[in-house]
């Protein structure tokens, strides 16, 4: 097990991830301690497997969430209890078995070397990830390079990446948007806005089949929704940003 961590720790929302979730948190927690999950109103069992397992490791906490209220709502909740302790980062990473827990310390290496920025993992596809996902994405990244005038945003949807978590709960803190299928793309390019440097480096991701154990809550139509009504908004507001973020790259 790695050395206890007091400025950086996993944070891993959690909902209806099936059992596959075991192997992430041990995963997880064989690179890094301390490891957060925050289960957001499971309802498939697995929030008193990871309780069960939480008591026997005491760099493992399990946050229970009474009711499902999105990705960006877990996320936001664990950062703020996160900073009430100290903490300043934290890297968060699905917890259905997509995402390589062994490149977590590289991820925090990085951060604790460069704590203005955000990590963000840039996905390497294998044979088993869907053409109309790896295809649909690349949309999505060119909408959020234009909407912060070439930040270098590498991609704006995967969810293996490590925040600052003072920028990102200010950037959550005065609007409603940011909790659901929206959350990671929106997260960037808030941040950029910010002035929040992004440092992308590559990471392998699996997509499993249900026969593995996979489970997807994905829905191509309610979630491309989602990311074009996103998209719209940002835009809009980009449009009023772009003479001071225009103004900043060129200094």
């Amino acid at each position: 097990m790695a050395e206890r961590s007091r400025t950086h720790l996993v944070l891993i929302p959690s909902y209806n991830p099936g059992a596959l979730v075991y192997e992430t948190v041990r995963s997880a927690r064989a690179q890094w301690s301390p490891v957060w999950v925050v289960v957001d109103g499971s309802t498939d069992g697995t929030a008193e497997g990871l309780q069960e397992l939480a008591r026997a490791d005491r760099d493992l906490r399990v946050i229970v969430m009474p009711r499902n209220g999105g990705k960006g709502r877990a996320v936001l909740h664990g950062m703020r209890l996160a900073a009430a302790e100290g903490y300043t980062h934290v890297l968060t990473m699905d917890s259905d078995g997509q995402h390589p827990a062994a490149r977590i310390p590289d991820f925090m290496a990085l951060s604790q070397a460069n704590a203005r920025a955000m990590v963000l993992g840039a996905p390497v596809f294998d044979a088993s990830a869907p053409t109309i996902r790896v295809k649909g994405r690349r949309i999505s990244n060119w909408w959020a390079n234009v909407e912060t005038a070439g930040s270098g945003i590498g991609d704006s949807l995967f969810g293996f990446r490590v925040y600052p978590i003072a920028d990102l709960v200010a950037v959550m803190r005065w609007q409603p948007w940011m909790r659901r299928f929206d959350f990671d793309p929106e997260a960037v390019v808030r941040l950029a806005w910010r002035g929040v440097p992004p440092i992308n480096v590559p990471a392998a991701v699996r997509y499993l089949k249900p026969e593995e154990g996979g489970v997807s809550h994905f829905n191509y139509w309610r979630d491309n929704v989602i990311l074009t009504w996103m998209h719209l908004r940002l835009v809009t507001e980009a449009i009023l940003r772009m003479p001071f973020l225009l103004a900043r790259k060129l200094r």
